[in-house]
């Protein structure tokens, strides 16, 4: 904003200085007669306006000319603006005459055309810029459609190192080491091969960016460089859909090789995003606890039997549209903080009454558990149970049992 206002100030100045000069000077003055004389009568006037106003009028044109040019409106009805204003002060002049007041509009006409085709040349200029620099940053990190969105500058993008509010999301084969192990190094590289560009294409279509994208997982990044405000939900979505299509493809052997799944992680915050100069090849600085989060949330499936989890920030930014659990807190790997992750069950706009019920049960196994009441803790999850098989589910019975086990003995005893 400060750049294109100042951008504005110097066109409309130097414009106003052009034609203020031109008109003072006379080397206009035939050609200003010969159009005035087409719309009014000079000689009829009894009172002229003086060329001593001719720079009050053409200053504020030249600069709201320049602003309209420059600005986010569409260009077709900024032209359409422009050729208006010309018709405008056509037929000021004309009115002026017919009260034998003579006001000579040309000075303003070039105004107003110098104005806009100095603007209009300068966003030509920018964009061929800005395209360059966009394709060495954003080529085969955006769709198509957000792609052609940062040409046409819809999606603002600020080369300047600075902070970006995003979700990160990191996917990964869920079970790498063990398929490392079971296939032949062509084959894991042909499944891990097919998992990237799948998972790649299907985040690119929710409108992510893409940062990375090799044996170590996929990262995208939603919230840049479209700085919007639902990235946390927009994640949490798409990672929900890879989730159901992976489980839809291994039940009905789609392309997706049936030993093969994905653990997601995602994590909300501030990361900065800043342009590499040096090198041949252009690229952008992304660092942030965010990332490094999302990857250990990834990770941390493994654990845990689940297939999604996401940190507080995530959940309370995603949590009306989305309905979750609890799983654990994660120690910070330098520090005694704690990071609550939670689990990403069901869109709201999909989950039954039952669903509902058991993730209110587990929320409850898990508050008494932290709270040591074993056998209260117990008896939620039970009512947690399902047709399908919970892995995190059961992950808090096996720790339960032989404690709840132990209290049903001291109680009979």
């Amino acid at each position: 904003m400060k750049r294109s206002l100042v951008t504005t100030l110097i066109i409309g100045v130097a414009v106003a200085g052009i034609v203020g000069g031109l008109h003072a000077s006379g080397l206009i003055a035939r050609f200003e007669l010969a159009v005035t004389g087409l719309i009014s009568n000079y000689a009829a006037a009894t009172r002229i306006v003086s060329g001593k106003w001719q720079p009050g009028i053409v200053l504020p044109l030249s600069l709201g000319v320049a602003w309209l040019t420059l600005s986010s409106v569409p260009r077709r009805r900024s032209r359409l603006l422009v050729l208006f204003l010309l018709i405008e002060l056509l037929g000021l002049s004309w009115v002026c005459s017919l009260y034998r007041i003579f006001f000579q509009p040309l000075p303003s006409i070039l105004a107003v055309v110098i104005a806009w085709l100095v603007g209009e040349g300068w966003i030509v200029f920018l964009r061929r810029d800005r395209s360059h620099l966009s394709r060495s940053f954003f080529t085969g990190r955006l769709s198509n459609k957000e792609f052609r969105r940062l040409l046409e500058g819809a999606i603002a993008f600020d080369l300047q190192p600075r902070g970006h509010e995003v979700s990160v999301v990191v996917c990964d084969v869920a079970n790498k080491h063990g398929l490392a192990e079971d296939s032949g190094p062509a084959a894991f590289a042909e499944t891990t091969e097919k998992f990237i560009c799948d998972v790649a294409d299907r985040l690119l279509e929710a409108g992510g960016y893409i940062q990375a994208a090799d044996g170590e997982g996929v990262v995208a990044i939603f919230g840049f460089p479209d700085s919007n405000t639902e990235h946390a939900d927009k994640a949490v979505h798409v990672a929900l859909d890879l989730v159901q299509r992976y489980r839809e493809s291994r039940q009905n052997n789609g392309e997706i090789p049936g030993d093969c799944d994905t653990h997601v992680g995602i994590s909300s915050g501030t990361i900065i995003i800043a342009p590499l100069k040096d090198g041949e090849r252009r690229a952008l600085l992304t660092s942030g606890e965010p990332i490094e989060l999302a990857r250990r949330f990834c990770a941390a499936n493994r654990f845990y039997g689940s297939h999604i989890l996401i940190d507080t920030r995530t959940f309370d930014l995603a949590n009306k549209g989305i309905v979750a659990r609890p799983i654990d807190f994660l120690m910070e790997v330098d520090s005694q903080d704690r990071h609550e992750i939670y689990e990403p069950l069901w869109l709201a706009s999909e989950a039954k009454p039952e669903h509902i019920a058991r993730r209110d049960s587990f929320w409850n196994g898990i508050v008494l558990y932290r709270k040591k009441r074993w056998a209260e803790a117990y008896t939620e999850f039970q009512k947690a149970r399902g047709s399908d098989d919970d892995a995190p589910l059961q992950f808090y019975l096996r720790r339960l049992e032989p404690l709840a086990l132990n209290l049903t003995e001291m109680s009979s005893d």
